[in-house]
C-alpha cells in the first residue's frame, strides 16, 4: 500500500519517523531531533584557492548540459525481468551545489571526470564549474589535508566516500566514554 500510494505522504503526514532500524524484519521508527548549537560549516568553508585547483577538475563548457541533465528530476518507465512495469524516479538535485549550505554526503563514486548525478559540482568565483578536489573531500570529512596523498585522485575520492566524518566519530566516542560508567 505504501509503494502504491506514496503520493499521499508529505513531511507532515507519513507512516515512518525520520530515523529507524529494522530488527528481525520488523521496522522501528521515531522522530529524532538534532541537538547542536554550534557553527555549521558550509561547502564554501572547505574550498581551496581556485588558483591551486588542477585543470582536470574543471568541467568543459560543452559538458555542462550533460551534468545539469544528470542532476535533473526524471521519471523513466521500466519493466523488470519478470515483467513488472514501474516508473524509476529521481528527484532534482541542486546544480551547482550550494556553497552557502552544508555539503551533501560524499559517495565512493565522487572521483573521475565522467558525468554523474552524485558528484559535487561547484561554480567558482570566476564563473567556471568544477568538481571537488581530493583535499576538499578530505576537509569535508575533517581529515587533515593530503591525508590520502600518494593514491590516484579517483582512489582518494573513493576513500573519502567510504570514510566517516572524523568529528562525528569523535563526538560519539566521547559521549559513549563519558556515559559508559553510569550503570
Amino acid at each position: 500500500d505504501i509503494s502504491e500510494n506514496h503520493e499521499q505522504f508529505t513531511p507532515e503526514r507519513r507512516p515512518f519517523g525520520n530515523a529507524g532500524i529494522m530488527i528481525a524484519r520488523k521496522v522501528f521508527t521515531s522522530n529524532g531531533k538534532a541537538q547542536y548549537d554550534g557553527k555549521f560549516k558550509t561547502l564554501a568553508d572547505v574550498l581551496i584557492d581556485e588558483r591551486d585547483v588542477p585543470p582536470e577538475f574543471y568541467i568543459p563548457g560543452d559538458e555542462l548540459e550533460s551534468w545539469r541533465a544528470a542532476k535533473d528530476a526524471k521519471d523513466i518507465p521500466r519493466t523488470s525481468k519478470d515483467g513488472y512495469e514501474y516508473t524509476y524516479s529521481e528527484g532534482k538535485m541542486a546544480f551547482p551545489d550550494s556553497l552557502g549550505k552544508p555539503s551533501r554526503t560524499i559517495v565512493t563514486g565522487e572521483g573521475g571526470k565522467s558525468v554523474s548525478r552524485f558528484k559535487h559540482v561547484i561554480k567558482t568565483d570566476s564563473g567556471k564549474y568544477r568538481r571537488l578536489t581530493p583535499v576538499e573531500l578530505e576537509k569535508l570529512n575533517m581529515f587533515p589535508p593530503d591525508w590520502t596523498e600518494g593514491a590516484l585522485d579517483t582512489k582518494r575520492a573513493f576513500l573519502m566516500g567510504n570514510a566517516l566524518v572524523v568529528g562525528v566519530v569523535k563526538k560519539l566516542a566521547k559521549f559513549l566514554y563519558l556515559n559508559s560508567n553510569q550503570k
